[in-house]
């Protein structure tokens, strides 16, 4: 269905330099002939609606990543009825606009019109296409990009593509049956991508646990939690390892480091962290390259690590100092605690009345038994690892590109489609029927959504 398109027969001029040629058996109107405002307030008792700009405009759940604060009294809410065209005025140059999936309520900062196009889908995907983006950032005022705020009047005066009714449903169809096959291509791709992840950490998993030799012999370890391990590796209270440090900051100039729960401890510096930077640094602990870094508040999710150099970290995280002469390669220690079974000992030995409140202390942390290899042998699977991760960070980041092209090709499809520069009209009468409201807009993760998540394999997500 993607091969063998070409354009319309015949175009004529639009009057629109947005727009440029359209197909010559469509018209252009001014936005104002199809939007009547929507002023009803004081139903409460509806549920919230949201607009995202891949998602479109949804019902908002408890569980949705929204930050913005709910206010206890929704009676100045905005009302939506199902079918209306909802726009969050402050991000419709990303596109943050969609149908009403049913009656609801809405932010009083976002703008609810009555939606007069014959084919509200098609209205949907035409309004939501690259084009008409572009065109809602020119019609957006202030300062800097997230204090944008759509003009109404400017936003009345855009010029509308409008096809005949029954090219609009065709689109709609093909657009429907479109949409439904990339996002299958990209479901396979973050499949693809969570079983790259599963893959690595089971053969890290096995290396720290019983080393680089699937055949090498075993022994019990003498400690039921942790099963046999290879004959020649001893098990040690960490104790005997590490000591808790307590060194502060005086300038709080040195580097910061941040601790993942994935690969240890990375300076902030390479990561896309969002959150509250301290008005001072000074008081912050700091470690050593060689140290071993633990969040305290979640040690039981395995966010701790070997820092790679000196830097500071938060006062509530614990900096451990290997002891000299201890025979313990703190990157292989990093690794061995970022395991299940560790994991698993971690929260079982934490304090606290909930996950979120869970912490494990420097004396559980110091009576922990740690199973340790020889010291060159410890050098060898923290190599092996570093390998590994490397080799899987290129298949991902392959797949992610992979995802990115398949994104962008949605974008240039829809619009294409929708501003008539591709005629689908013979592919679609070969299509199946489907119900466009579930198959129009993206039903798939926001993009900010899928960045985050690909970020938690790539580079980390700070814990």
């Amino acid at each position: 269905m993607f091969t063998d398109l070409k354009p319309y027969p015949d175009y004529r001029e639009s009057g629109s330099r947005m727009l440029g040629l359209v197909p010559s058996g469509w018209t252009v109107r001014p936005m104002r002939t199809f939007l009547t405002a929507r002023t009803g307030r004081n139903r409460p008792d509806l549920p919230l609606l949201s607009v995202a700009r891949e998602r479109g405009a949804f019902v908002r759940g408890v569980d949705d990543d929204n930050h913005n604060v709910i206010p206890e009294d929704l009676t100045g809410y905005k009302i939506a009825l199902a079918g209306d065209l909802v726009i969050n005025k402050m991000k419709a140059w990303q596109g943050s606009l969609g149908l009403a999936p049913c009656d609801g309520i809405v932010s009083p900062a976002y703008y609810v019109f009555e939606f007069a196009m014959s084919n509200r889908y098609f209205g949907q995907a035409l309004l939501r296409s690259r084009p008409y983006v572009g065109e809602f950032a020119a019609a957006s005022d202030g300062v800097r990009i997230g204090q944008w705020d759509l003009s109404v009047s400017r936003l009345r005066k855009m010029p509308v593509v409008v096809p005949p009714s029954e090219e609009q449903a065709a689109i709609v169809k093909y657009l429907g049956h479109a949409n439904a096959r990339i996002d299958r291509a990209i479901a396979a791709k973050r499949r693809l991508i969570a079983l790259l992840e599963e893959q690595k950490q089971a053969v890290i998993n096995q290396a720290v646990a019983h080393g680089l030799d699937p055949v090498v012999p075993m022994k019990d370890s003498g400690i039921p939690w942790l099963g046999p391990i290879p004959v020649h590796w001893n098990v040690r209270r960490a104790k005997y390892l590490f000591r808790d440090m307590d060194a502060r900051s005086e300038t709080g100039l040195e580097e910061q480091l941040s601790v993942s729960h994935l690969t240890g401890v990375t300076p902030r510096r390479l990561k896309n962290i969002t959150m509250f930077k301290a008005a001072s640094y000074v008081g912050h602990k700091t470690c050593r390259a060689g140290d071993l870094v633990v969040n305290t508040m979640w040690a039981w999710m395995g966010a701790l690590g070997c820092a790679r150099e000196a830097g500071l970290v938060s006062p509530a995280y614990n900096v451990y100092r290997p002891l000299q002469g201890s025979g313990a390669d703190t990157e292989f220690v990093g690794a061995l605690f970022r395991t299940p079974t560790y994991i698993a000992y971690f929260r079982s030995n934490s304090t606290g009345v909930r996950a979120s409140r869970l912490r494990f202390y420097p004396d559980e942390l110091l009576a922990t038994p740690v199973v340790l290899p020889p010291r060159d042998e410890q050098a060898a699977i923290v190599l092996a690892i570093e390998d590994l991760r490397g080799r899987v960070a290129a298949d991902l980041e392959k797949v992610v590109r992979e995802i990115e092209l398949l994104r962008e090709f949605r974008t240039r499809l829809t619009a294409d489609v929708a501003t008539g520069q591709i005629d689908i009209r013979d592919v679609a009468s070969r299509l199946p029927e489907l119900d466009p409201a579930d198959l129009v807009s993206d039903p798939g993760p926001d993009e900010d959504d899928l960045e985050a998540e690909l970020a938690a394999s790539l580079e980390e997500v700070d814990a």
